[in-house]
């Protein structure tokens, strides 16, 4: 039936902030910028890490007809709050990358440490959005 995920969505606030800080701070490549006219210039914009097929769509969150006033705001609180979902960056050294993303001025949430998993740092995205950087050992 399916042989792949293609594309994965984040809600962002700000695409082009978004688009800055996924490629110049995480190191992601930029997949596709379309703007469509038709669809209310709706803009298409995805990320990847160089080498993976798995894009990460950076979602404007939208407003009417698809998202009233509301819900739009209700999505914005969670992103605030780091609770609209979780993007996990697998990693061979978690604390080499953490020290490197660093040094681009990334600011974690929490450093590096061993967990029964693996070694894991958090951060977020200027969104909100909740980054787990995991260097699994299972």
């Amino acid at each position: 039936m399916f042989n792949a995920i293609g594309t994965v969505s984040l809600w962002v606030h700000d695409q082009d902030e978004a688009l800055a800080f996924y490629t110049e701070k995480l190191g992601l490549e930029t997949r596709s910028d379309v703007s469509m006219a038709e669809l209310g210039d709706f803009r298409w914009l995805t990320v990847g890490v160089p080498g993976q097929d798995l894009d990460i769509a950076l979602m404007a969150i939208p407003g009417a007809p698809v998202f009233d006033d509301e819900t739009a705001g209700q999505v914005r609180a969670l992103m605030g709050k780091g609770a609209a979902g979780t993007l996990f960056l697998a990693t061979d050294d978690c604390r080499r990358d953490y020290e490197e993303l660093k040094a681009r001025g990334v600011e974690f949430s929490e450093e590096p440490s061993d967990r029964p998993y693996g070694v894991d740092a958090a951060l977020h995205d200027p969104s909100g959005n909740s980054i787990r950087l995991v260097q699994s050992t299972v």
